[in-house]
């Protein structure tokens, strides 16, 4: 790294897809509901469907076209989306189904590494999420996996939605760090790029079946990030971390 290992003060980290595991999570969840409804659909093709809509939706807040709204509130939108693809009509099922279905998104298996990472992470920096996640599901997921954050940052105290620089420099600000005490933990690189434009570090965690063994996308390191680790306990052996 440039920046000296002792000048880091906080590591903010991407959760869906770097942390946990949303598309098994999503799946698990799925597998009852669609069985229920005669919806026949693999659980796993439907979690990629709900997810695909995730990056449309937060654009239109990205670009001015609708107002912040939290992440559960597009999520549900989308939910009902992928369920008028299946011609099943979201007004059909009962919204308590339908709003516990949606809960799954804050039971989410973390990756088999990353509570443990976490934990050794934390004895050297502060961390906490940085994700589009709002802060009730970031909360609720964190003591549904034993996450051991200790703040939780991000979209919701930005409004407005990563790769947005305001979510970054908000998130820094409240943490009362300086951008270049921050380092910014993430398997996606343009997350990443958005981060060090801003001048923050960057880590890279690889997660080479995020989108399952089809995965085409961040299997690799796509600029000469600061650190390049294979999981979060590689992580924090790269940081020194006891």
């Amino acid at each position: 790294m440039s920046l000296p290992f002792e000048q880091l003060a906080f590591l903010g980290f991407d959760v869906f897809g770097t942390v946990v595991d949303w598309r098994s999570g999503v799946a698990r969840a799925a597998e009852p509901f669609l069985a229920r409804h005669g919806i026949t659909v693999d659980p796993f093709e439907f979690a990629r469907e709900w997810r695909s809509l995730y990056q449309p939706s937060m654009e239109a807040v990205r670009t001015g076209a609708r107002p912040w709204v939290r992440l559960d509130v597009l999520n549900r939108e989308n939910l009902a989306q992928v369920l008028e693809r299946h011609g099943v009509p979201a007004s059909s099922i009962p919204q308590a189904e339908l709003a516990e279905l949606n809960r799954a998104w804050e039971r989410l298996d973390p990756w088999p590494d990353a509570v443990e990472g976490l934990s050794r992470l934390k004895r050297r920096f502060a961390i906490g999420p940085v994700s589009n996640g709002h802060i009730a599901g970031m909360l609720r997921l964190a003591r549904f996996g034993g996450l051991p954050w200790d703040v939780i940052l991000g979209a919701e105290i930005a409004r407005n939605y990563k790769p947005r620089p305001e979510v970054y420099l908000r998130s820094a600000e409240a943490a009362g760090v300086a951008p270049a005490q921050f380092g910014m933990v993430a398997a996606h690189n343009t997350d990443l790029a958005a981060a060090r434009a801003l001048g923050l570090r960057t880590m890279f965690v690889r997660r080479r079946f995020e989108h399952g063994p089809g995965q085409s996308t961040d299997l690799q390191p796509e600029q000469d990030w600061d650190i390049v680790a294979d999981d979060l306990v590689a992580l924090a052996d790269a940081l020194h971390c006891p």
